[in-house]
């Protein structure tokens, strides 16, 4: 937790130490800074960092909330596709799954800026080359998919009814893939964290003068403190309004779609199930 904030904490203490000197050699030349003034300075920054705190968390939920979604859509299209196909359209059931593992990893790594096509998909060779020539990999494996569905609706393999009800399972997933890029690509206000961080800084200066009979020994130490559990507050925040950084903070994208994986090839009865991703340490990606 402290290498997260060394830095600041760093120069919390670099300015707390030439503060102390200042109203140490000025001391009879400084106005008397009563507590009122920092203690208001720290009511209005722990507002700021509750709604920043607020409003970062809101943004990792609403990820996670799509995800929740992605792994229902996903099992509902396989389920579908087996109930209104027979027997003889395994082999297309099995294709149109396996599309949708490939999906969930590579939306995942498309979040993360990571490219798609890394990972190992299992898909045939003749899609992998279809797919490299796509910037967006997930929405053209989602084509794929469409295009195959609507060849067994022209085929009569199921009445129309029932393409109108996997489209709307591929819409559902569509949207989904639109909501997390929305997210991804909407910028937290940086001015913000500048104006937060000035705030802190100024609220420190101002502690540091106002207890200025304090010996230098226990103020810096003070100072520090407080400055780290702010600092903490806001970098924990800041982790969370980007949950598709590829940090540890970050929504386990990789770990649902291992886990979307093994529920899908359970329905189809594959025999080799992968097992769920572990967790690293403390955090699991």
């Amino acid at each position: 937790m402290f290498n997260k904030v060394k830095r600041e904490v760093a120069l919390v203490a670099i300015i707390g130490l030439i503060f102390n000197g200042l109203t140490y050699i000025l001391h009879d030349e400084l106005p008397d800074m009563p507590l009122g003034v920092p203690a208001f300075l720290g009511t209005a920054i722990s507002v700021l960092l509750s709604f920043k705190m607020s409003q970062s968390y809101e943004r990792w939920w609403e990820a996670r909330k799509v995800w929740g979604a992605i792994v229902n859509d996903s099992r509902s299209l396989v389920i579908q596709m087996q109930s209104y196909l027979g027997p003889e359209y395994k082999g297309v059931i099995k294709d149109i799954a396996y599309k949708q593992i490939a999906w969930c990893y590579a939306l995942g790594d498309s979040l993360r800026d990571l490219n798609p096509l890394a990972r190992p998909l299992e898909l045939t060779p003749e899609d992998l080359d279809h797919l490299q020539e796509h910037r967006n990999v997930p929405l053209a494996i989602t084509q794929m998919q469409a295009l195959a569905i609507k060849d067994l609706s022209e085929k009569q393999a199921m009445p129309d009814f029932f393409r109108v009800q996997l489209d709307q399972t591929l819409v559902r997933l569509v949207d989904a893939m639109g909501r997390a890029e929305r997210i991804n690509s909407t910028v937290f206000p940086v001015t913000y964290r500048l104006f937060l961080h000035g705030a802190i800084y100024l609220f420190l200066i101002t502690l540091s003068i106002a207890i200025q009979d304090v010996s230098a020994i226990f103020e810096i130490p003070l100072l520090v403190l407080i400055a780290a559990l702010f600092f903490l507050a806001d970098k924990t925040a800041y982790n969370l309004q980007d949950p598709f950084r590829n940090r540890q903070s970050d929504v386990p994208v990789t770990a649902i779609a291992r886990n979307i994986e093994i529920n899908i090839k359970q329905l189809l009865g594959e025999e080799h199930i992968p097992e769920p991703l572990k967790p690293k340490t403390f955090f699991i990606l």
